[in-house]
């Protein structure tokens, strides 16, 4: 079934397209006709732009939206250091100010048991981000954030959030989140993603109780879907699958920006440094937008998946959902990647994923049910989990997997019916913070030995065929 069966039913009015020129308005007439800044916006209101690339970015790659609000943005008192910038990354871990110095960048392979839900109901989908691994550094635009995320409660009605260092990519994998946004509103479940841009205020809320899942932040560029080459025109990720909101907005200000009934507390993260301000007027008070910079979601039950009718397993990049690429052709600074249900044909083919060393980065987790090339249960791959197999560390399936793909049946097959991994895979050789690897106290310590420890040795050599020398006669 092309379209994920939700438990929760969808609520909200959307545009679909990907990368589109979108236009909303909540009142009829609030966008100007013909140009972007008039003299008198529309009712009063003001015009913000919204600049997700530089001025002079080639025309395929520049991303703007005009907003049209009651108040600029600009309207705030100064912002302050917050006073629990620790709070994103463990309240007994590090902070999460934590320099790329302060990382463990080491070769073995990890995996984590689930993460914990926050039982306490005390952390918010800001103060339950816990920040596991990155790379690069997000003051010279550089870079990415992986994340964990466990949060208990809604944020407050009166706050909200956004991120100066990145687009951060939302992978819900256990309660739903509505999330409000400056451009509109989106319901985000699991087996949903959802990309806020670098900028974008928003406020998380918890309809269905207690929430957990994954991130990734992106300090340079932004997702765009993957070339298709061969494959053609359509397939992968559809561009009409993907949806963006429209306009919603509340009235709550005063007289003038400095005054009015409710403080509304912005939080901004600021080069990995919270800070926060106190302002009269509700930051959500766009009436209308028109641009290509926007927050958007994607169902991954649409993703139409594509692999081998004949032989041999592809490369995994056959299932890339959403790329950002690096500066270097066909290598990415973040790859999205998915492994949903799907055949597998291929004749005399070994069909999991092969044994493998890769110049990627490859964080693994797994939104729901079981993957085909690990075992689940207690000490295994298991939803809530995750794993990272670092630049050039050796993985694959598990012995018991492996022998279980070799003396299988080599009959059509459907693998992973009610389950979902992902990949968050780059270029770049990731480092584990002080949290990720000590203190949420989830490292399998001996997951290698496990996984692969009992790896069976295959090889005989044939009696009639002696080894050839590799000396010169």
């Amino acid at each position: 079934m092309p379209v994920t069966q939700f438990a929760t039913k969808e609520k909200y009015r959307y545009q679909t397209g990907f990368g589109c020129h979108f236009e909303s308005e909540a009142v009829e007439g609030a966008l100007p006709i013909g140009h972007n800044n008039p003299q008198k916006p529309p009712y009063g209101l003001y015009a913000e732009k919204l600049s997700g690339t530089a001025f002079t970015a080639p025309r395929h790659e520049n991303k703007q939206t005009w907003l049209y609000r009651i108040l600029p943005s600009c309207a705030h008192p100064p912002y302050t250091p917050a006073e629990k910038t620790a709070a994103a990354n463990g309240v007994d871990g590090a902070a999460l100010d934590e320099g790329s110095s302060k990382l463990h960048y080491i070769p073995n392979q990890l995996r984590w048991d689930p993460f914990d839900h926050n039982e306490a109901h005390d952390l918010d989908f800001v103060s339950g981000l816990r920040l596991v691994a990155g790379a690069g550094d997000a003051s010279m635009k550089s870079g990415l954030g992986i994340y964990v995320f466990t949060a208990g409660k809604s944020m407050d009605a009166s706050t909200a959030f956004y991120s100066a260092d990145g687009d951060l990519l939302i992978v819900a994998q256990e309660g739903d989140l509505d999330i409000r946004t400056e451009m509109g509103w989106l319901l985000v479940r699991p087996m949903e993603i959802a990309v806020i841009p670098r900028g974008v205020k928003y406020q998380v809320h918890l309809p269905s109780g207690a929430a957990r899942g994954y991130a990734l932040e992106l300090y340079e560029g932004h997702f765009q879907l993957p070339e298709l080459g061969p494959i053609g025109s359509n397939g992968l990720a559809n561009a009409r699958d993907f949806q963006a909101p429209v306009a919603s907005f509340s009235e709550d200000f005063g007289a003038t920006a400095s005054e009015g009934a409710t403080a509304y507390t912005v939080t901004v993260k600021f080069n990995n440094t919270l800070f926060q301000t106190t302002q009269p007027h509700t930051p959500f008070d766009v009436v209308g937008w028109q641009g290509n910079y926007y927050p958007y979601k994607y169902d991954l039950g649409r993703f139409n998946t594509i692999g081998t009718i004949s032989f041999d397993h592809p490369d995994p990049s056959i299932f890339t959902v959403l790329s950002a690429p690096s500066p270097v052709a066909g290598t990415a600074i973040a790859d999205f990647v998915i492994f949903p249900p799907r055949w597998l044909v291929g004749e005399d083919t070994f069909r999991p994923p092969w044994y493998h060393r890769n110049t990627m980065s490859e964080f693994m987790g797994l939104i729901c049910g079981g993957y085909d090339a690990k075992r689940g249960g207690a000490g295994g791959f298991v939803p809530g989990g995750a794993s990272l197999h670092n630049v050039m560390s050796g993985h694959g399936p598990d012995a018991d997997s492996h022998e279980g793909a070799r003396n299988a049946e080599l009959a059509p097959a459907k693998v992973g019916t009610g389950s979902c991994a992902f990949m968050f895979e780059s270029c770049l050789m990731v480092g584990v913070t002080e949290w990720g690897l000590r203190t949420c106290k989830k490292v399998q310590e001996g997951y290698s030995e496990e996984s692969w420890g009992g790896v069976i040795t295959h090889w005989k050599q044939p009696e009639d065929k002696p080894v050839r020398s590799h000396l010169l006669e």
